[in-house]
């Protein structure tokens, strides 16, 4: 049974810095492409970033591009991502998520992924 728990999430102001962390088990991690995703109230669930099996390549979102930076470690089955100088208008719940396609890619649309986190919420106070 696959599982993602996601954790570091919180309240931060603006300009102020947050890790999140989201925990794999059940699957071979190593071979999964990894993904955050945020979803704000009244608004559609988004991509953030992307990580390809051994984080060759990676995606970012315009909006956090040069804020926040994945990454994982394959040997605790963790993924990670560093958001740096937050907006309030990254406050959303932030999700983890897990895609099994074969081979070193990244991975940008919902539908591309098959295993989601509960999610971590995020808020950015002015």
């Amino acid at each position: 049974q696959v599982q993602l728990v996601e954790s570091g999430g919180g309240l931060v102001q603006a300009g102020g810095s947050l890790r999140l962390s989201c925990a794999a088990s059940g699957l071979t991690f190593s071979r999964y492409t990894m993904g955050w995703f945020r979803q704000a109230p009244g608004k559609e669930r988004e991509i953030v970033a992307s990580i390809s099996w051994t984080g060759a390549r990676v995606y970012y979102a315009d909006s956090v591009k040069g804020r926040f930076t994945i990454s994982r470690d394959n040997a605790k089955n963790t993924v990670y991502l560093q958001m740096n100088t937050l907006k309030p208008e990254d406050t959303a719940v932030y999700y983890c998520a897990s895609d099994r396609k074969f081979g070193e890619i990244v991975t940008t649309t919902l539908a591309g992924y098959d295993y989601w986190g509960q999610g971590t919420q995020v808020t950015v106070s002015p």
